[in-house]
């Protein structure tokens, strides 16, 4: 037995020898090869980072609504077209996304909405035309589907009456303006309208006929497409001159969309006037004119745009702005121009895009041409006006920010709409 015993011990002995090592046998091997590799990555980073450990100022949380749901993502994406992709929303023809989906992403709890397009039958003429599309309005509908229309033609959404005949769709209708061509005193002019008559044509368009002009044809000549129209004034030199009408815009407020993002519902047009004027003549040069009327050629459309109210600023953010002394109502200046200034970075230096560097370095002179911190301030050494430590504490930023915004706009609101219009503050 005590030879038994020796040999197994002794081929034990051996076995233990030649035990292969294995992972479940170090159970804390593990962690720290993860460990390694992370200060492995975090040193690739310092090294190609210029020396500074990054972390990302391009993450944003947004809201987006498509079919029916709402979906909130955190997301690196540049735009809403980016971001679409990355989420694997299909946008098809017919579709409608707002804001467009060219507009950048540059702040957290920003919104998206996606609207599907659905069946509409369009009547024109008689002609039936089936088309899918998520357009606002009815004159959008027809523009999207193709149909070009004239600022006088009538379009309207009317109830579907009849499913069989219209289909199970909602109905888009248009009456088409007649065309007529006016020799107004010598200036041609197309005219599209829904007048009867001639005369009520010349009415319509608030053409003043004197006790000397010459009508042709009569005034009670049914209205015809491309019907001519001859008005003339005999004993006077007249001249008439073509202005541009601008395009009224209507502004809806919608709390659908992000605040300072707009959506366009409706295109708009420019329209045409025609100036009418009687010359004064001495030698057979003008010394005066005289207005005798303005008719308008072409009705301008109206531009529908929808602007965003809906305001969601994160706490850390109205945190900052309220340790600042930063007034409520003015949080969403204040995010809409800090988030598209820096990204709420408060050590980025102008040109240094896509991250956040972790501490404040000396890239450029404090008193040179470039932008630092929330809200870029150039030259950055301005900020020292509003603390000692404005190289590193975001409160001191937006009190040096907050101080400029009413110094040289008149308030946060003012310096928000030159924001919007010139892109810079």
């Amino acid at each position: 037995m005590a030879k038994r015993s020796r040999f197994f011990s002794k081929k034990y002995l051996m076995r233990q020898h030649r035990k292969v090592w294995r992972f479940k046998d170090h159970p804390f091997v593990v962690p720290v090869f993860i460990l390694l590799g992370l200060l492995g990555i975090a040193g690739l980073a310092y090294i190609f980072g210029g020396g500074q450990s990054l972390r990302p100022s391009d993450a944003h949380v947004v809201i987006v609504s498509y079919d029916k749901k709402q979906q909130t993502v955190p997301t690196r994406a540049a735009n809403v077209g980016d971001l679409l992709k990355r989420l694997h929303v299909a946008v098809r023809e017919g579709d409608v996304v707002e804001p467009s989906q060219d507009t950048p992403i540059v702040e957290d709890n920003f919104r998206v909405n996606v609207y599907r397009a659905r069946p509409v039958t369009i009547i024109d003429q008689g002609h039936k035309t089936l088309a899918f599309n998520a357009a606002a309005t009815p004159r959008s509908i027809a523009g999207q589907a193709g149909i070009s229309v004239f600022p006088e033609d009538s379009i309207s959404a009317e109830p579907v009456e009849n499913i069989v005949n219209d289909g199970i769709a909602e109905k888009v209708v248009i009456d088409r303006a007649t065309l007529a061509n006016i020799n107004l005193y010598g200036t041609p002019v197309a005219i599209r309208s829904h007048a009867k008559t001639v005369g009520e044509l010349l009415q319509q368009k608030h053409v003043e006929l004197a006790k000397d002009d010459t009508v042709t044809p009569a005034l009670i000549t049914p209205l015809t497409s491309g019907l001519l129209v001859f008005v003339t004034r005999n004993g006077t030199q007249i001249v008439t001159e073509e202005e541009v009408i601008a395009a009224e815009v209507q502004t809806i407020e919608d709390g659908s969309l992000s605040f300072g993002t707009t959506a366009v519902r409706q295109d708009g047009s420019a329209g045409k006037k025609l100036v009418t004027y009687q010359l004064d003549l001495q030698n057979g040069k003008e010394v005066s004119r005289n207005l005798i009327q303005s008719v308008i050629a072409v009705e301008p459309v109206k531009r529908i745009v929808a602007r965003g109210k809906a305001i969601s600023i994160p706490e850390d953010k109205s945190g900052l702005m309220s340790t600042a002394g930063i007034a409520a109502s003015d949080y969403a200046y204040v995010n809409y121009i800090v988030s598209r200034e820096s990204g709420w970075c408060s050590t980025k230096w102008q040109g240094q895009v896509g991250y956040c560097p972790a501490y404040y370095q000396d890239v450029h002179p404090v008193t040179s041409g470039f932008g630092f911190g929330l809200c870029q301030s150039t030259p950055a050494g301005k900020m020292a006006s509003a603390g000692a430590d404005w190289q590193t504490n975001p409160v001191t930023q937006l009190r040096w920010c907050s101080g400029y915004a009413t110094g040289r706009y008149g308030s946060w609101a003012a310096a928000y709409d030159h924001w919007v219009v010139y892109h810079n503050w």
